[in-house]
């Protein structure tokens, strides 16, 4: 019989499953178990089977190596899953990468903000930022967390703030002494938070700008009238004339401040009213046509469909009055503004088009911007503040509706609003 078999031989005792080798120290132990009986007496014997098995138990315990066996018997696919479950979890971008500074797994919404991820190449193939891999080179070289920031500008730009933290783990391969480390990185997507700063800063400096110009005038003319003018009075008349009109510029100026902050409080609430879009149409056509006559305007809208849209009565008017306002003062000299509604496959389109001067192509993205002009001088000259289309673009948010423009240099503008159709997602 050979080793292996006489160790794979065993026997039951106690309902305990024994090899060979605890055979012969249990047959000991009940030797000299019978042997203290004898002389010692039966008050012995309790003792000794407990110690043989006492002895059987130690025997039978798993040795380190054969519990440290039994830890690594979980698959290595096991473990990766288990990881990748819990970053699936994370809402942010997740990376980890290897103690080589590899990518060896990610989550989704990595995948989706850094299409170019991929297993077992370097981050550098993904995020071509000399921050984030000197935060990376950090972390492997001195085991200390490392923060950065980059921007993408193509497709879109996005702003992350990227956070790269050690991981050591035990019982990893071990490199001059020490566990090899991991490096799981986490991208924090601040594009919007940027942007709403960026824009609240701007909000703040052209509004008072806007406010500065119109009080400086009157601040002057009135100085004026008290000075060197306080005895002119043809002079007076002109200079009064011009502080009132400054005086309702700051007034159009705060009302479409305060719309708007109206308007944006309430964006996320949608209208519940059906609204015949035709009569509102035509109560703004009658409330401009003081203002076509004299632009020397037409405004046309023949034909237009009785269609009913979900929405807000006054919201809708503001819309349109501005649109029809802008196509008749920047378009006068086209002498005709065209105003349509109809039912089409997109939804239900509502066109206000003039046969001005044009808009510039790199202009057109930008004008529902506050307080963006296209000519500084020309809007400021004809009453506008710059805040009309940033109305209409939160008022049509709220309608779930979309603004189109397309215009051509020298051959007009048309600004087309499309609805949904009634109970329509």
């Amino acid at each position: 019989m050979t080793m292996a078999t006489q160790n794979q031989e065993s026997v039951t005792l106690l309902g305990l499953r024994l090899d060979s080798f605890v055979i012969g120290a249990v047959a000991s132990t009940v030797a000299i178990a019978g042997t203290l009986t004898v002389s010692g007496g039966p008050i012995v014997m309790p003792a000794i089977v407990g110690l043989a098995v006492s002895a059987v138990a130690f025997l039978r315990r798993p040795s380190r190596a054969r519990q440290v066996a039994a830890a690594n018997s979980y698959s290595k696919e096991t473990v990766s899953a288990g990881i990748q479950a819990i970053l699936s979890g994370i809402a942010d971008p997740v990376v980890v990468l290897d103690a080589a500074g590899q990518v060896s797994m990610f989550n989704a919404q990595a995948k989706m903000a850094l299409p170019q991820l991929a297993t077992g190449r370097s981050l550098s193939f993904a995020v071509r930022s000399p921050e984030v891999v000197g935060a990376v080179e950090q972390v492997l070289r001195e085991g200390t967390l490392a923060e950065a920031e980059f921007q993408e500008k193509v497709p879109v730009e996005r702003s992350f703030e990227v956070r790269a933290t050690p991981i050591r783990i035990d019982g990893a391969a071990i490199s001059h002494g020490k566990p090899l480390t991991n490096v799981v990185m986490l991208f924090r997507d601040v594009t919007a938070a940027q942007r709403s700063e960026r824009m609240r800063v701007d909000f703040v400096a052209n509004a008072s700008h806007e406010l500065r110009t119109p009080l400086a005038s009157l601040y002057g003319f009135i100085e004026t009238i008290e000075g060197p003018a306080r005895k002119d009075a043809a002079a007076q008349k002109r200079f009064l004339a011009i502080m009132r009109e400054q005086a309702r510029r700051m007034s159009r100026l705060i009302d479409d401040l305060l719309s708007l902050s109206r308007i944006e409080l309430k964006e996320h609430v949608p209208p519940i009213d059906e609204i015949r879009l035709d009569a509102v149409l035509r109560e703004v056509i009658d409330t401009l046509s003081p203002l076509a006559l004299e632009c020397k305007t037409a405004i046309h809208a023949e034909g237009l469909a009785a269609l009913t849209v979900t929405g807000d009565r006054d919201e809708l008017i503001r819309v349109f009055e501005n649109l029809i306002e802008n196509a008749v003062k920047y378009g006068q000299s086209g002498g005709r503004v065209d105003v349509t509604l109809a039912e089409t496959e997109r939804g239900i389109s509502a066109t206000v088009r003039d046969f001005g001067p044009g808009i510039a192509p790199e202009h057109v993205p930008r004008l529902t911007e506050r307080f963006y002009r296209v000519d500084v001088a020309d809007s400021r000259q004809k009453g506008g503040t710059g805040l009309g289309l940033a109305l209409v673009k939160h008022i049509l948010n709220r309608h779930k509706a979309r603004l189109q423009v397309s215009s051509e240099l020298g051959s007009g503008a048309s600004f087309e609003v499309v609805f949904p159709r009634r109970g329509a997602a």
